[in-house]
């Protein structure tokens, strides 16, 4: 007979992840911690959120970073860049991080919720 799930185990996502290997581009957002540039690529995304693997050290959990999903250059005026708060990091092989993302809202429509972060049409 099956366990029943405890509330440590429940599902926390609001909605579903898709595995999508897209470009990112991550910055802090925060004047207080270090400048740098990140561009990993994407393992998973949904609608609220991204996960992806970096070979920087620099990330912590509550950290404010700007994001710009999917990034294509610096120069794109179709780029959606969201104000995002790092939720999990995860030591990986090699010593990389992992890293979960929530997109608290988008920089380019004046605010609100985000918008779906995924392929444009």
């Amino acid at each position: 007979m099956p366990q029943p799930i405890s509330p440590q185990q429940k599902e926390k996502r609001r909605s579903r992840r898709a595995k999508i290997a897209k470009p990112v581009r991550v910055r802090p957002s925060d004047p207080k911690d270090e400048h740098f540039e990140d561009q990993p690529i994407s393992v998973n995304a949904s609608k609220d959120g991204i996960y992806f693997v970096s070979r920087l050290a620099n990330y912590y959990k509550g950290m404010r970073v700007f994001v710009t999903f999917p990034f294509t250059s610096a120069h794109d005026p179709m780029n959606c860049e969201y104000v995002a708060e790092v939720l999990r990091v995860e030591p990986q092989a090699a010593g990389k991080t992992g890293v979960a993302i929530h997109l608290l809202m988008t920089m380019n429509y004046g605010g609100g919720k985000p918008s779906s972060p995924g392929p444009r049409a």
